[in-house]
């Protein structure tokens, strides 16, 4: 029952949604709001159930919170997912509809991009909503921005492990062709780097090798191939008991979110010598840009905050080995620090 269950506990809001006329299932998951308005994305999945949809939005929620905080953003942490096969769904008139349903939180929660949702349907929901970023007529689609950050952490472990930041001469491997990912190969590539690219798509791997005349890996060859850093830019959980001893390389970091199976996961990667860069952390300047929009700035301001999420992560690899702890533990603890402090200095309205 949905009453009786723990799994969301520790969220303020969890709120389901459905319209019978488009086919909208929807669930909005709000999990802190200490340091502002909740802000997250709407992805879109034909998840197995409606229990494994829940899961996902009430784990992505709780990142949010820590994505938010680990970018000193006055903003709290929310997710939202819809159910359904993104290429079948009515897409204008279930987003008009899911917008109305975002509409009844009164602001509590701001939506944006996510996983196959777009600036295009955050056009749709602006009909309905003032409480949605990412739209054309605001900064745009974040996820080259959210890139952007992505190879300034991945700069940021190569100083750590490599004592340098270039990328030049390093190998990297991009499990995932989606708009991040692709963005961070480019990327990775004008800074000297050796790419190889993996994804489910074929399509998309073959006409990227053949643009950029980089070597490609099958998917389940992907976490076995030898490399300086390995950055998932798929779905989560796919650092696992499983994948953790097919890996070959000294870095994971890359733009997926919730990309541990499990919290002990950090653990099992530090123990084999392999450092973990919160996925939190390093792919936070995706919300930096709707952030800016949502806050008042610019694109160019986005950009530039975004390669600040270096130093930022560099700053906590360096706290993690002074505790000789996790990356993650050094990670959250800088969070729970802005959280905790909002708790006791409260907002005062306006």
């Amino acid at each position: 029952m949905v009453f009786d269950s723990t799994a969301h506990s520790d969220h303020e809001q969890v709120s389901y949604f459905t319209d019978p006329e488009t086919g909208l299932r929807a669930i909005v998951a709000i999990h802190d709001t200490t340091l502002g308005p909740s802000l997250g994305g709407t992805r879109i999945l034909d998840y197995d159930s409606e229990d494994d949809a829940l899961e996902d939005v009430l784990r992505l929620s709780h990142a949010m919170t820590y994505k938010a905080a680990a970018a000193d953003l006055p903003l709290g942490g929310g997710k939202a997912v819809v159910l359904g096969d993104p290429d079948e769904i009515k897409r204008e008139a279930l987003f008009e509809a899911y917008g109305r349903a975002v509409d009844c939180l009164a602001g509590r929660y701001i939506t944006s991009v996510d996983v196959n949702s777009g600036v295009e349907d955050m056009d749709v929901i602006a009909r309905e909503t003032d409480h949605v970023v990412g739209t054309s007529g605001g900064l745009g689609d974040p996820s080259p921005i959210t890139a952007h950050g992505v190879f300034h952490g991945i700069r940021a472990c190569a100083e750590s492990v490599y004592g340098a930041p270039s990328m030049d001469g390093r190998d990297v491997v991009i499990q995932g062709l989606g708009k991040v990912g692709r963005s961070l190969a480019e990327e990775l590539l004008a800074d000297g780097a050796s790419v190889t690219v993996s994804d489910v798509d074929r399509d998309a791997v073959d006409a990227f090798a053949e643009e950029y005349d980089v070597e490609t890996v099958r998917p389940d060859a992907v976490y076995s191939q030898s490399c300086d850093a390995f950055a998932p830019c798929a779905v989560g959980g796919l650092i696992n008991d499983d994948t953790i001893p097919q890996l070959d390389c000294d870095i994971v970091a890359g733009g997926a979110n919730n990309v541990l199976a499990d919290r002990r996961h950090a653990a099992a990667l530090r123990e084999r010598d392999v450092l973990y860069a919160p996925d939190y952390v390093i792919n936070g300047a995706g919300l930096i840009t709707v952030a800016k929009e949502y806050l008042g700035g610019t694109r160019a301001e986005a950009f530039e905050e975004a390669a600040a999420v270096g130093d930022r992560l560099l700053e906590m690899i360096e706290l993690a080995d002074e505790r000789d702890t996790t990356v993650l533990e050094a990670a959250d603890a800088y969070a729970e620090r802005r959280i905790e402090a909002g708790k006791r200095t409260p907002t005062v309205p306006s």
